[in-house]
Order: C-alpha cells, then structure tokens, then sequence
C-alpha cells in the first residue's frame, strides 16, 4: 500500500477526531493550550493504537479470509465511510457550552469513540501488504495534527465546518475501499 494511500486512509480516519475537535473548540468558552493539547494528544494515541489492535484480529482471521479480504475491506471501509457521512448530515448537535477543562474519563470516552473507525481500518490493513507501525504512527500523527487544528479553529470559525469534515472523510474511506476492490478484481 502506497504512502499517499496511507495518507488518505489517516486523513479519513481521523474526520471524526476533527469533528469532535472543532465541536469541543465551539463549546469552549476559554481555550486554554493545555486543553487542546490533551485533547489531540488522546484522539492521536487512540488512533494510532486501534488500528494496531484490528490488525491483530485481522491478522488472526487472514488465513481464513484471503479469498475475501478485498470484499471486506471495501464492505467495511465503505459501511465507515456511509455512517461518517449520516452522522455529518444528522441534526444531533452537542451544544453545551465548558470552561476549558476536560475530565479525564470524557477524555477516555471521546478517544474510544472517534477511533472505532480506526479499529476497523486495522482489521483491514492485516489484509493488504503494510507495515501496521508506520501506518498506525501516521494515523496517530496525522490525528493529532487535525484535532489541534480543529480545536483552535473551533473555537475561533465555529461549527460550520463539522459537517463537510465528516462527509469528506467518508467520502475518502469509501474511495479507498473501492478502489482496494477493484485493485484486487484486476479493473484497476
């Protein structure tokens, strides 16, 4: 898998942890540095340990997948890339508002959540030819970089971009997913 497919996969994965992001910047009445950095630093480790652990479980099932592995990884990168899109165009908005702090458990709860998908892109990657600890570092990276951009930008631009991130990361995970199928089906 090349680096710019990688990149692509980090950038879609991480959509939700940018979301999240500039929603939790929106709702920040005071920003403080500390703050955001807590909040990439833990979206970051998430993602990068995800996809980590769904290579270990993909890798555990790929002797019994391989004359599949390309219809799942396109089933699933396309079924996160359809649900990140219906989240973006769905009216469910948090809005209230804090003052700059972020408990630890709601720190705990939001890496989970924003880095399922990233679980799943690891049980993916055990099916195509990549290291797991490059690709899952550059996740992790990337992550990082995006939420403390979007927590900044949050707070500073407001919520109107939650959506189009949302939407164009699902639009990249179903691109990939599509074109690791036709990769594998001889069309590409």
């Amino acid at each position: 898998m090349s680096l710019t497919t990688l990149f692509l996969i980090a950038l879609g994965v991480s959509a939700d942890a940018f979301a999240v992001a500039l929603g939790k910047g929106l709702t920040t009445r005071r920003l403080r540095p500390g703050y955001a950095v807590a909040l990439a630093l833990t979206f970051g480790l998430f993602q990068a340990g995800m996809p980590v652990l769904g290579w270990l479980l993909g890798i555990g099932l790929r002797d019994y997948v391989t004359e599949v592995d390309h219809w799942i990884a396109f089933v699933l990168l396309g079924l996160i890339g359809v649900n990140m899109i219906r989240e973006a165009l769905s009216d469910d908005e948090d809005e209230e508002g804090d003052d700059g702090r972020i408990p630890l458990r709601e720190l705990l709860v939001l890496g989970v959540a924003t880095s399922i998908d990233a679980l799943a892109v690891g049980i993916t990657l055990a099916f195509v030819d990549v290291s797991i600890v490059g690709a899952a570092a550059l996740i992790g990276v990337v992550t990082f970089a995006l939420s403390l951009v979007g927590v900044y930008l949050g707070h500073r631009a407001g919520a109107r971009f939650r959506g189009p991130a949302e939407v164009v990361g699902g639009l990249i995970l179903i691109g990939i997913g599509t074109k690791i199928l036709l990769d594998h089906l001889g069309v590409l």
